[in-house]
């Protein structure tokens, strides 16, 4: 933490029992201790606190995350493919022609349309030789 090697540590050792003495000397270095002690707790206490918001931090980026992935409003696949095909077809098409086109006339004329198809030529004509079904008798019609 402080990068004190034992050779420096000897010489405040020694510092210290000169100028407190050595009959206040272990109350000093109690003290100090203590006072260490505090300050390590606190910076744990810190460190901790801190950690403890990163991790809330983390989750709820994850959860916006997860829950974006969960709306499938913003995926939409027939929305993406109409935006292809009009840029394709936007793409395709001259913004501007350079001259009109010209009018196509049909010299050979259409045939007449057949004539409209109506219910009646759908229903069910009966054959002439077609078996008569029995009744809730169980006899034939005769």
């Amino acid at each position: 933490m402080f990068d004190i090697g034992w050779g420096e540590l000897v010489v405040i050792g020694v510092v210290a029992l000169i100028a407190i003495g050595p009959k206040e000397l272990p109350g000093v270095l109690r003290t100090v201790g203590q006072a260490m002690a505090k300050v390590r707790r606190m910076a744990s206490e810190f460190q901790g606190q801190f950690q403890e918001a990163m991790r809330e931090a983390e989750l709820a980026d994850i959860k916006k995350e997860a829950e974006k992935l969960g709306d499938f409003s913003s995926v939409n696949p027939l929305a993406d493919t109409q935006r292809g095909i009009e840029k394709a077809f936007e793409d395709k098409t001259p913004s501007a022609p350079s001259a009109p086109l010209p009018e196509v006339k049909l010299d050979v004329p259409l045939p007449d349309a057949p004539a409209p198809v109506g219910d009646a030529d759908f229903a069910a004509k009966p054959a002439d030789n077609a078996a008569v079904p029995p009744t809730a008798g169980g006899k034939g019609a005769s």
